[in-house]
């Protein structure tokens, strides 16, 4: 390139990356360069060529049968692996294979039992001590090797701190796609794809992904987005357990202790009762009348983006898209206006009460009950109710049965 480049600059002008650097009227790529071929179009004497690379697939008929990785965290089954179980059930069946149910652990037996009863028509339980406390360079190898000599064509893991950290691993070491943080699947039946559906630029549209040439088809799936699969006593199903090919030099990070932070995350997902504080509070003084009357109805408290966004309170906490989906009995919105995203994340709550100013709130459109009015007037006057009539506490209980 440097012999015919006529110093121009406008590759340097279009790169989105500033990888290209003028040196003696000459342009320079750098390190930086990603290869996106915008200098490509802009060379007005086409000296800048992009090498592509062959694209490589694989015989997606030898791939059968729907996984999905069963978490477990000190042998105790997370909700997101039901959830998964219960979607995964239901991509098996519209496809007529197999459901999987991939385990790790150490002495887990009884979680490769309740599997079998929540759908799982087979459990891979790979049983050792390496496994006992999650590594990401154990985990990755044991799985890798699985998917290596069985091949299906589906593999789902839940959207965790361990999921979106061994999902990318996995999926680069079988050279896959990976859909993260899905919020919806469906199935296209005629080529046996999986349509993975995630919120995308901030969750004002939603992308639908398909990996056409490769498997498996990998996504990590928000927890309590999918319904959890119902616990059947009488369901049978096959359980292979087996020591893994695995040894001490396999794993570069070891875990030498496992400290819990102070203080506990907020168990949105699991949550019956949910009271939520949106921009309508003002300021983040509103959430101290918010978290009263969650301790008031026994639930915890949630947020809108907005309110996230302006530092009131913790992400942690926040509700839609870009926060957690979540499908308590009960959700109470405060001051939330009820933007689309944020609808997304609560919209299949049993029951919901909004408390709103505005009479036209987006929100009202899918509450049960409504109540327009100023949320400092009306909450400060619920909690004292509270403490006083029993039957007002009762009638809120009853809500969340």
């Amino acid at each position: 390139m440097e012999l015919k480049c006529i110093g121009c600059g406008k590759c340097v002008r279009v790169c989105p990356f500033d990888a290209i650097e003028m040196n003696d009227k000459k342009a320079k790529i750098t390190e930086k360069c990603t290869a996106c071929g915008q200098c490509v179009e802009a060379c007005p004497v086409k000296v800048i060529e992009k090498e592509e690379a062959k694209k490589r697939g694989v015989n997606v008929d030898e791939y059968r049968g729907v996984w999905v990785f069963a978490e477990q965290r000190e042998g105790n089954l997370l909700n997101v692996a039901i959830e998964l179980v219960g979607e995964g059930r239901k991509i098996a069946d519209a496809l007529e294979t197999e459901l999987t149910a991939v385990l790790l652990g150490n002495k887990v037996d009884d979680l490769a039992e309740k599997l079998v009863k929540y759908g799982a028509d087979k459990v891979l339980y790979a049983d050792s001590e390496l496994l006992e406390v999650y590594t990401t360079d154990g985990y990755t190898k044991v799985i890798y090797d699985m998917i290596d000599e069985i091949k299906p064509e589906i593999m789902l893991i839940g959207a965790t701190n361990i999921g979106r950290d061994l999902g990318p691993r996995i999926s680069a070491r079988v050279h896959t796609g990976l859909t993260a943080d899905c919020t919806r699947l469906d199935v296209d039946l005629e080529n046996r794809r999986l349509m993975q559906t995630r919120p995308a630029f901030g969750g004002n549209l939603m992308a639908t992904i398909i990996c056409p040439d490769h498997r498996p088809q990998m996504s990590t799936v928000r927890p309590g987005v999918m319904e959890k699969a119902k616990y059947d006593e009488n369901r049978t199903g096959e359980i292979i357990k087996f020591t893994p090919n695995l040894n001490s030099e396999d794993i570069k990070a070891k875990v030498i202790e496992v400290v819990k932070g102070g203080k506990a995350e907020v168990q949105l997902e699991e949550a019956k009762i949910i009271v939520s504080g949106g921009r309508g509070l003002g300021n983040t003084e509103g959430f101290k009348l918010i978290e009263d009357l969650a301790k008031k109805l026994g639930g915890v408290v949630g947020a809108s983006r907005a309110t996230v966004d302006a530092g009131w309170i913790e992400h942690g906490h926040q509700v839609g898209q870009t926060g957690k989906t979540v499908r308590p009995t009960l959700y109470v919105a405060c001051g939330i206006s009820g933007a689309i995203q944020h609808l997304a994340g609560m919209q299949d709550s049993k029951v919901i009460v909004a408390i709103n100013k505005d009479p036209n709130a987006p929100i009202f459109k899918v509450a049960d009950y409504g109540i327009v009015g100023d949320v400092y007037e009306i909450l400060p006057e619920l909690i004292e109710a509270l403490d006083n009539v029993d039957d007002i506490m009762d009638a809120f209980k009853e809500l969340a049965k």
